[in-house]
């Protein structure tokens, strides 16, 4: 082995061992938290909220300089948008913390007990995972969701939010720490490992017994190669190839508002709609496509589409447009025959994300909630709405796109897992 292999190979060698050492103080202080009540964990929460509010501008100053190193680096719009973070998304953080504060504490709830025929009294209650590590990208947001969600629920947390957002995650895991502290929490129930970069990232992937659960939330690269390396348990969040199927009898403004919303309200995410497909009798097509056109999103459409509006400038859509999650200003536009081929169609490129029908007939919705096998399915409103926050979630870790116990937006529910408690007067099996 040559000199400067042997270095590398102990250097990989410390990181897993620093990565180690923080998942067991993350441990330790996990069990800390499993004495705090729900009116502790709240205290904490609030500090954590407070704390942001008041150092906005040290989290603008670090953002800034992540934005600046973006922008220099070639950073994708949509990135940078996700990146960003102003006066309303830290209002939005504030808002998340406050919300998860008053929702119920998960930890001790009952999901089914009873007394036995023999007399044990048996019950099953959620209870923490312990730790709890994610790997994001560019997304400063899940540093405060993640870290609010996992105290909440019980758990700590080891966190790699990527360099693209390094300044950002520091400034906030730094006041998250401060704030836990304030209220006599360990501080470890929050850790980044940034400082160790990607092999940071490959150290918890394989940390099979000191991490309990990992959460990959990004792009599609960074979750498969999560998924397909990693040794500890995943919760998979999945890519957003989005449809809309705007059905014969679809209402005109409605239609427009939705999509309109749904397209451009934040292109840059994963519940933005990607693809519409247009039942060949609506009446409204040409006026949604035209209002979608004026609103400055690109159409790539079959022919039958592009023939509805022939005075707009289209691009035509081929196999990859059906596959692809744009996550800009550009959606996929196919007219079909009936409601069967659009289920078809949602089928085969569908990533299980989120699905939407606008229609006016109660049968073709009731068929179209029936057939579709997405994590969330939405009928007449914005796909926009698949969201931690807008279903009442306070906040999410991400929108699980795999069919175990968490499937969507997941909140503090999908965080724990359970243990049967079995209590007898000495009971004996026969």
């Amino acid at each position: 082995m040559s000199i400067d292999a042997a270095r590398t190979e102990n250097q990989i060698t410390d990181v897993i061992s620093s990565v180690n050492q923080l998942a067991d103080r993350a441990r330790r202080a996990s069990r800390v938290l499993k004495r705090a009540n729900r009116d502790w964990k709240d205290r904490a929460l609030l500090a954590m909220a407070a704390g942001i509010d008041a150092n906005r501008s040290k989290i603008f100053q670090e953002n800034k300089k992540d934005l600046q190193a973006g922008r220099a680096n070639g950073t994708s719009t949509a990135m940078l948008d996700r990146l960003k973070l102003d006066d309303q998304r830290i209002d939005g953080l504030i808002a998340a913390l406050n919300e998860l504060a008053g929702l119920p504490d998960p930890v001790g709830r009952v999901v089914r007990g009873e007394t036995l025929p023999n007399g044990l009294r048996m019950r099953q209650v959620n209870v923490p995972m312990g730790v709890i590590g994610t790997i994001y990208e560019a997304r400063p947001n899940v540093t405060v969701d993640i870290a609010g969600l996992s105290l909440k629920s019980g758990n700590a947390v080891l966190l790699r939010g990527g360099s693209a957002a390094l300044n950002s995650n520091l400034a906030l895991v730094s006041i998250i720490r401060d704030a836990l502290e304030s209220v006599s929490l360990p501080r470890d129930l929050v850790i980044s490992i940034d400082e160790f970069g990607r092999e940071g990232a490959d150290a918890m992937m394989g940390a099979r017994g000191k991490i309990d659960v990992l959460i990959p939330r990004g792009g599609r690269e960074l979750i498969q190669r999560v998924v397909t390396t990693a040794k500890v348990p995943v919760i998979e969040t999945g890519e957003g190839n989005v449809h809309i199927f705007l059905d014969a009898d679809a209402n005109e403004q409605m239609a427009i508002d939705i999509l309109t919303n749904a397209k451009t309200q934040r292109p840059s995410v994963c519940n933005t709609v990607e693809t519409l497909l247009i039942h060949k009798d609506s009446k409204v097509a040409a006026s949604v496509l035209k209002a979608l056109s004026a609103a400055g999103v690109t159409l790539h459409t079959d022919e039958r589409a592009a023939a509805l509006v022939p005075e707009l400038q289209t691009l035509a859509a081929g196999e990859d447009d059906w596959r692809n999650e744009y996550l800009d200003l550009d959606i996929a536009v196919k007219v079909v025959e009936d409601m069967d081929e659009a289920l078809e169609h949602i089928r085969k490129y569908s990533t299980g994300h989120t699905e939407a029908i606008l229609t006016s007939s109660l049968a073709s919705s009731e068929q179209f909630i029936a057939e579709i096998d997405s994590a969330a399915v939405i009928v007449n409103a914005s796909t926009r709405f698949t969201d931690g926050g807008q279903l009442g979630l306070g906040a999410e870790v991400g929108i699980s796109t795999q069919k175990m116990h968490a499937r969507g937006p997941m909140g503090l529910a999908e965080l724990t897992t359970t243990k049967w408690i079995v209590q007898g007067d000495g009971h004996v099996r026969k």
